[in-house]
């Protein structure tokens, strides 16, 4: 039986690089032949007036992509793309670092406009089949870099955003000291930050909230969290986590230096020192946005390039 022809997406984020090989199942659906995540934080500095990649990101950021090259060969794909979101398209020496992935790989990487980042992920969720039934929503990505807003009319975009508050951007800004346990000034900080800049965004929010859709690192390592409290793999846990949850779980980080945040089981070492503005950038916009849950969905960006991809073969 001849496999189905399939299509390799390399997503180069601010916190983590991803790959996701996916082809048509018999349906004409869109399944998931490999998913992978390696983190390699490119984006430190990101929140300076003028971001520029380390050499220590740029390093780790080619040592993932050429790892993740070597396991797409093995799948043969018909197709492989790099893309590259918030800390490529930041930084002022992001040219450089495609012409040295360009040079060692003999890859492009296409850096995606905010607006074609927010529109990808759109695109994403719509393969999801557990989505199925959802006709007007929301959908939020948080990243590293940023956060992309989009609402959706019968399954169509009609909004979409890119705002430069992902989270690590404000633990750069609004942490002193990211090792610290948090402060009640820096935490009220960062909150009223993310209200002034949904606020002048000028993405409207209804007054009754249609149901909203959260993808990103994030909110996984909000359900690895509590799928290890039950000895339960992430994927194992409720799809739908309430906004109560992640409150409560802020309360609990609050407190913590960056050792304990560790030491709590299900919480990637890699992201613990960002995990905290990240929790509150997810309250206050529930707050902001009138949401009280959110479905958590793993088809994002990755899922809305290889769509498109595979529909050109």
């Amino acid at each position: 039986m001849v496999k189905p022809p399939s299509i390799a997406v390399i997503d180069i984020g601010s916190n983590s690089i991803k790959i996701l090989i996916a082809a048509r199942d018999r349906s004409g659906g869109i399944k998931a032949v490999k998913s992978r995540t390696l983190d390699a934080r490119i984006s430190a500095g990101i929140s300076s007036t003028k971001p520029t990649l380390s050499e220590e990101g740029m390093t780790r950021g080619l040592g993932a992509i050429r790892e993740l090259l070597a396991e797409a060969e093995e799948y043969s794909p018909k197709k492989t793309l790099l893309v590259a979101t918030s800390a490529v398209r930041d930084a002022t020496n992001g040219a450089a670092f495609r012409q040295r992935v360009k040079t060692a790989t003999r890859q492009e990487i296409r850096v995606l406009t905010g607006e074609e980042e927010a529109n990808y992920i759109g695109r994403g969720l719509t393969c999801d089949p557990e989505l199925e039934e959802l006709q007007d929503f929301y959908v939020f990505d948080l990243g590293g870099g940023s956060l992309e807003c989009l609402s959706f009319k019968k399954r169509k975009i009609t909004q979409a955003i890119s705002l430069q508050l992902g989270c690590v951007r404000l633990t750069e800004k609004f942490f002193k000291n990211p090792a610290a346990p948090l402060t009640v000034e820096e935490t009220t900080a960062l909150a009223k930050h993310v209200r002034d800049e949904l606020k002048q965004s000028g993405f409207k929010f209804a007054l009754t909230a249609p149901p909203a859709v959260f993808t990103g690192g994030s909110m996984s390592t909000v359900r690895a969290i509590k799928g290890a409290r039950h000895q339960l793999r992430m994927e194992d846990t409720p799809t739908i986590i309430g906004t109560d949850t992640l409150g409560e779980m802020l309360d609990e980080l609050g407190p913590l230096n960056l050792e304990q945040r560790k030491a709590l089981p299900g919480m990637p070492a890699a992201r613990a020192d960002v995990f905290a503005a990240a929790l509150i950038t997810m309250v206050t916009l529930a707050d902001y946005a009138h949401v009280d849950r959110f479905h958590h969905s793993l088809h994002n960006l990755r899922w809305g390039i290889a769509a498109e991809a595979l529909d050109l073969l």
